[in-house]
């Protein structure tokens, strides 16, 4: 019998070596390498183990690239707007996607609610974590919800790659969810359910699986406390597409984002409402991230963004009060907290204000995290109107970057953004006055305010 092989293998980014070493030479971590024991026959066993699923298996031959089809793969849907357009138009045969996110935020939810709308293929849905009477209590609660019920779907709940095969040979799905990773162990591996070697060696496997059978595969994983998904590193690097969960348990949208994809774009974004029921796609973002009526309150700012392809229009939050204990505080929440630093600088450098000695918070509305440059302009504007504690009037939205010399430097697509912004009623829009070459001004109902200083937008808001 052969002897098993030792391996270490670092927990942050997956880098291997034959020896333990205190600090990880590819990411600078220390002490994050762990043992691991792989056997010889881990390949042939995982390789027969996809094959005696009953797929027919692809076979690969040398090509020349001029041979080659340029021509996209045709795309499942998903019957998920929101899904379809983070997964770059729908999920790609013999494709394997990771879905990841904090306990409790929906992952099992959208899957499941996803599996129950696909009724025209055969969804084997495999659960570790819960029981087929918790899944039918939950499939009764989607259902409710006007989710319509697929006769095609079928439930296993079941931690062993090795049973899983089988089933998956008797049933012969055309998509296969495993929920979660972390909960499935192979025999070939002495180790428990969710330690680096298994988490490793299942996802190769259900890679093989996938990439042989073309079979998609959705993988849903459980992240760590600093909020990277659990398990070494190399399990993004196994998977086609990572896309993640985020929100708050205590906001009711939640917000799905993709951070690797092979078969799309990695600026997308679908956002969800939380609701008894299920998640209620949100196809217009911008109404539900603006409050319902804000007139007379200062500190409040509107803003053109855009995340991804999709403009939408964000409520910029700001509050201005005297420092107590003598050392000013300075909290952002959705917004990147040194980019705030930068533009009170200049707000006091450039224009004059004194917030030295003052406590600023930012907070961007509806729980969403926005990385738009583009929300400069709106965040000095907040900030400004909290410490002089005058409102902005109604009807006014603002776009710009703001550079470290005080100019408003030009955005990208500016016409998507004063076309959302009119499409919601907004009366008055501040732009960058170099965004104005290229389009045409007369065909917006909307007032256009070119602007080319801080101090410029500043004087039009408030005279």
């Amino acid at each position: 019998m052969a002897k098993d092989k030792i391996a270490y293998v670092c927990e942050n980014c997956g880098q291997e070596s034959p020896k333990w070493i205190g600090k990880c030479p590819a990411c600078g971590k220390w002490n994050t390498f762990k043992e691991i024991r792989v056997a010889d026959t881990r390949q042939q066993a995982a390789t027969s183990a996809a094959a005696s699923t009953g797929h027919q298996l692809r076979k690969n031959k040398i090509l020349r690239l001029h041979e080659i089809s340029a021509a996209d793969d045709p795309r499942i849907d998903m019957h998920d707007g929101e899904l379809n357009r983070v997964l770059g138009g729908g999920l790609v045969p013999g494709s394997i996607v990771l879905l990841g996110g904090e306990p409790g935020i929906g992952k099992s939810t959208l899957s499941l609610q996803t599996a129950l709308q696909m009724s025209g293929m055969k969804v084997l849905y495999v659960s570790g974590e819960e029981s087929a009477h918790q899944l039918k209590m939950r499939a009764e609660r989607l259902v409710q919800g006007n989710v319509g019920i697929s006769d095609n779907l079928m439930i296993l709940c079941e931690n062993s790659l090795e049973t899983i095969f089988e089933h998956i040979r008797e049933a012969q799905p055309e998509l296969v969810i495993i929920d979660s990773i972390q909960t499935i162990a192979t025999e070939d591996v002495e180790s428990s359910a969710g330690s680096i070697a298994q988490v490793r060696e299942c996802a190769s496997a259900l890679l093989r699986f996938a990439k042989t059978s073309g079979v998609p595969v959705i993988l849903i994983g459980h992240i760590t406390k600093e909020g990277t998904l659990a398990g070494p590193k190399i399990l993004e690097h196994i998977v086609d597409t990572v896309i993640q969960f985020e929100g708050d348990q205590h906001h009711v949208y939640r917000i799905l984002r993709s951070i690797k994809n092979r078969f799309g774009s990695t600026s997308e974004l679908g956002i969800y409402e939380m609701q008894q029921n299920g998640l209620r796609q949100v196809s217009n973002p911008s109404e539900l991230l603006l409050t319902e009526d804000h007139d007379g309150l200062s500190g409040v700012a509107i803003s053109s963004a855009i995340e991804g392809v999709r403009p939408f229009l964000v409520e910029t939050q700001a509050l201005v009060s005297s420092a107590a204990y003598g050392t000013p505080q300075r909290s952002a929440t959705g917004f990147d907290q040194r980019r705030l630093n930068m533009l009170l600088a200049v707000l006091e450098k450039r224009v004059g204000f004194k917030l030295m000695q003052k406590d600023v918070f930012l907070n961007i509305a509806g729980g969403l995290r926005v990385t738009d440059m583009a929300m400069d302009l709106s965040v000095i504007a907040a900030v400004l109107s909290s410490n002089v504690d005058t409102p902005i009037e109604a009807g006014w939205c603002m776009a710009g970057e703001v550079g470290l010399s005080g100019e408003v430097r030009p955005v990208n697509r500016i016409e998507q953004r004063i076309a959302e912004a009119e499409k919601l009623g907004f009366s008055n829009i501040i732009i960058p006055k170099y965004n104005l070459q290229g389009f045409d001004r007369k065909k917006y109902h909307i007032a256009i305010h070119p602007v080319r200083k801080v101090e410029e937008a500043l004087r039009v808001l408030f005279g």
